[in-house]
């Protein structure tokens, strides 16, 4: 009879254990990141905010565009077009 190839073991090296100690210190240094990277954000989103208001006050001071005189001008002149 033939014998039976036994198969090889691998050895899996065992992870260290990390002490309760370690454990601690890496998940408030996680929290601490993840707070910094919210905190970078809320800011980054007020200044795009403020941005928007700036650009909005621009307009407003500029007269919102085409003011009315030039648009009843423009009315005018198309009515006098048409009659020709």
């Amino acid at each position: 009879m033939e014998r039976k190839r036994r198969r090889k073991k691998r050895k899996r090296r065992k992870k260290k254990r990390i002490k309760g100690e370690e454990r601690k210190k890496k998940k408030k240094e996680k929290k601490k990141r993840e707070r910094k990277k919210k905190r970078r954000k809320k800011r980054k989103e007020k200044r795009r905010r403020g941005k928007k208001k700036e650009e909005k006050e621009k307009k407003k001071r500029r007269g919102g565009g085409i003011s009315e005189k030039r648009r009843k001008k423009k009315k005018k002149k198309r009515k006098k077009k048409k009659k020709r």
